[in-house]
């Protein structure tokens, strides 16, 4: 759970410190709307690996697997809009085996964000060239 709020609750933290030290309060701003980027929250719901790609085997949608904190994970998310809710969000933080299944198409590392698009891994793929597969599907 630390690794998942710690870079948004250190944002906080900061924000705060500025304003006990004598700063104006708008100092706190920037840290409240940076911790909220890169939280979880900005995410679609993540499910657990095995669901997903059980779901996606039904249906053919796209998995994602990412993790808080990852500048690319949210440039992907950010991109894709509300294309996003068209895939399936894997937390690999939350779930081993998601970990390990990202290891297991990226050369033994944690690589995110790591897509599953027609039973095809691309790792850290173009974020609009995914929006477009995501849209035709």
């Amino acid at each position: 759970m630390l690794r998942r709020w710690g870079p948004p609750g250190l944002l906080l933290i900061l924000g705060a410190v500025a304003v006990i030290a004598g700063r104006p309060v708008w100092y706190l701003v920037p840290g409240v709307l940076l911790a909220l980027l890169v939280s979880p929250l900005v995410f679609p719901r993540s499910m657990p690996a095995a669901e997903a790609q059980r779901r996606s085997a039904q249906d053919g949608r796209a998995i994602v697997y990412w993790r808080p904190g990852c500048p690319f994970c949210l440039r992907l998310r950010a991109t894709l809009g509300g294309t996003a809710r068209r895939a399936y969000w894997v937390d690999i933080w939350q779930d081993p085996e998601g970990a390990a299944a990202v290891r297991a198409v990226a050369d033994g590392n944690e690589t995110v964000p790591t897509v599953i698009l027609a039973g095809s891994p691309h790792v850290n793929p173009d974020p609009r060239w995914l929006r477009s597969r995501l849209r035709a599907a």
